[in-house]
């Protein structure tokens, strides 16, 4: 006779009601933002509260070889966080314990607070959490720190990474280590916390974070430019990038500005070909400098309209319209979202080759990019029910990521590679760097059992 593995036997071990397996709640997570068709049922959904009771769910994996997916909010734009046939579904999202030290200006915290949570609790102490992706609202830490999330700001402050001092990992045999610390410096043994930063669950599964915070952010002018065409306002990108380092530079093309106008009704240029959000957050005659150089940026590339405000509130309008770009466009069908960077001097190349492959597949793809760093998220727009426009959009959604590598780039600056991405892994980092990230993975790993399917 078989036996039979029954949840029930890791509910004994653990609270009341912490392992769920009501079909109806499971089927709420089977996938994440990324809706990825080929999700599997998980066995059990598990939402933890401390680093022991992950062990406990770890160990009883272990022990009958169930894999686990780790999932935080659900937000993941790669397919990170989908469910896999029989594997037990680990939430981090009640764990949401957090701590601010203002003599090391640091936050320790687990993986389940919003980002914005905690730039909210930095704040309370006069302290500055920089990361922000555009799901800022929405997204947690611990998936923050598991794709190396970056944000509006990164142009200038960097991604997580920088901002990650310490962690707490479980790893896949239950046993918990600690990395780092709240110390500035520290070169003893090798770099651990870096490898799990951006591991994707893959390694071990993070139940607690030691950020870096930062002094509050001066109060920023902002500069808007509204352009003729995509190519001049990339144009313009590389001459302001060129000679300062802004605290923001995005950019939204003609598709997503007339969502955003449609959604948000802010008064945006709807004839504009493409709009730049370019901030500076220098003191006194610098920003002035930088502004000043920014305007000189937007004007030579033929802007038509250039306008700055040091007013908060109308830089804030103009930053929302950005954070905006996503759903708005979400409304007018279905995505297939990339994420792809190149070098900085390769970005007009980039955009105008992503206008080629729409035009080539016949289906929409709007560009939004932080643009200041290389990163551009191309949204292609389908409808999953049109077989045809389906196949042509899937098409065009691996010609963006041949074309990034292909320029030197990357098939993803901060999503992760997750499921969707990985067939493309490969032909980025080469044959070696495949098997030395299959060689890491088995060295912690051995068994297979943390978030199988992503990367490898």
């Amino acid at each position: 006779m078989v036996d039979v593995i029954s949840p029930a036997d890791l509910a004994a071990t653990l609270p009341d009601g912490m392992v769920v397996t009501d079909p109806d709640i499971l089927a709420a997570y089977r996938q994440d933002r990324a809706q990825d068709p080929d999700a599997g049922t998980p066995l059990a959904l598990i939402r933890p509260t401390t680093t022991e009771q992950v062990q406990t769910v770890v160990r009883w994996c272990a022990e009958h070889k169930i894999p686990i997916i780790t999932r935080g909010a659900g937000t993941s734009l790669s397919g990170g966080s989908t469910a896999v046939n029989g594997a037990v579904m680990l939430s981090t999202e009640k764990m949401r314990e957090l701590t601010v030290d203002t003599t090391t200006r640091t936050a320790v915290t687990q993986p389940g607070l919003f980002n914005a949570e905690v730039k909210a609790a930095a704040a309370a102490h006069g302290l500055w959490y920089p990361p922000d992706p555009s799901s800022v609202e929405i997204c947690s830490i611990g998936g923050n720190v598991a794709t190396n999330a970056g944000g509006l700001c990164c142009v200038k402050y960097g991604v997580t990474t920088d901002y990650v001092l310490g962690l707490q990992v479980v790893l896949a045999d239950g046993r918990a280590v600690r990395l780092g610390g709240k110390q500035l410096k520290d070169s003893a043994g090798l770099p651990l916390t870096k490898l799990f930063v951006g591991s994707e669950g893959l390694l071990g599964i993070i139940t607690e974070v030691t950020l870096r915070l930062l002094p509050p952010q001066a109060p920023a002018c902002t500069v808007v430019g509204a352009f003729a065409s995509v190519h001049h306002a990339s144009q313009a990108v590389l001459a302001i990038v060129s000679q300062i380092r802004p605290a923001m530079l995005e950019f939204m093309d003609s598709i997503s500005i007339n969502a955003v106008e449609d959604m948000l009704r802010m008064g945006l240029d709807r004839e504009a070909g493409a709009l730049l959000v370019a901030q500076s957050d220098a003191p006194g005659p610098a920003g002035a400098a930088e502004v000043a150089i920014i305007r000189e940026a937007f004007e030579t590339h033929g802007a038509s309209e250039v306008f700055d405000t040091d007013d908060p509130a109308e830089g804030e309008a103009f930053t929302a319209a950005r954070r905006a770009a996503i759903p708005a466009v979400e409304k007018i069908g279905s995505l297939l979202l990339e994420d792809v960077g190149v070098p900085l001097p390769q970005l007009p190349t980039l955009i105008d080759g992503v206008a080629g492959i729409a035009e080539e597949n016949q289906v929409m793809i709007s560009v939004i990019a932080h643009a200041g760093d290389g990163n551009t998220h191309p949204l292609i727009v389908f409808d999953p029910t049109d077989d045809d426009e389906a196949q042509r959009a899937q098409r065009s959604f691996g010609q963006i990521m041949d074309l990034a590598i292909s320029l030197g780039g990357t098939i993803t600056g901060e999503h992760g590679v997750g499921r969707l991405k990985k067939g493309w892994l490969p032909d980025q980092v080469g044959p070696d760097v495949m098997d030395l990230t299959a060689t890491i993975k088995n060295a912690l790993d051995p068994h297979g059992l943390l978030n199988p399917g992503v990367i490898l």
